[in-house]
């Protein structure tokens, strides 16, 4: 379930990489806040809050904007390219009650049968639930799956007031026995063949 963040905001009036630049460098995070039909709005967000905020996928904020309280889901991060610091966050306007798709990670619980191997097809999945009780993922329930066995998104253990957004059929994840790489023999044969070729070489 999303814990809402309350984060003060100020108004942005520069704009352009210089203006983006110096908020970095005074530790403020550039964002637009847009939803609901309203004009956008370009706010600057305190650098180690924010971080920490959306440290999660789909946080979920509160900003107050001069006063005014906006809650805002986060829809987009860019991060710089090397030091992996957030430097720009795009935010959808939501309300309570308001449902809202995002995508959500899949996390797996239990062990496939003894020697084979489970494949992950879709580590995300899309769903829709309300904005103030999104899950941080689905569940998918392996335990004692057979080699062969495709495992749907029909499977998945969904948290209460959420729907699924693909297709029931969608395979998740199939579960295979790893091919087993014999070169016994063909090894063998190579050593024994070595020494013959060593002798033509001699002679």
């Amino acid at each position: 379930m999303s814990d809402l963040v309350k984060i003060p905001a100020e108004l942005r009036s520069d704009f352009g990489k210089g203006a983006a630049r110096q908020a970095r460098r005074d530790h403020k995070i550039p964002a637009v806040v847009y939803g609901h039909g309203a004009e956008p709005i370009h706010v600057l967000l305190p650098s180690q809050q924010t971080t920490l905020a959306v440290r999660h996928s789909n946080a979920l904020l509160v900003l107050d904007v001069e006063g005014e309280e906006h809650m805002a889901l986060v829809k987009d991060i860019q991060r710089h390219a090397l030091k992996q610091t957030v430097d720009h966050l795009d935010l959808l306007t939501v309300r309570k009650g308001e449902k809202v798709t995002v995508d959500v990670s899949v996390h797996v619980e239990g062990e496939v049968a003894p020697g084979a191997v489970l494949d992950l097809e879709q580590f995300t999945v899309s769903v829709e639930a309300e904005a103030t009780h999104l899950p941080e993922s689905v569940t998918l329930n392996v335990e004692g799956r057979e080699a062969g066995d495709n495992i749907l998104a029909s499977e998945l253990a969904l948290p209460k007031g959420t729907s699924l957004l693909i297709d029931a059929d969608t395979v998740i994840a199939t579960v295979y026995v790893p091919a087993a790489a014999d070169l016994g023999e063909e090894g063998e044969a190579g050593s024994a063949e070595a020494p013959a070729a060593s002798a033509a070489s001699a002679e």
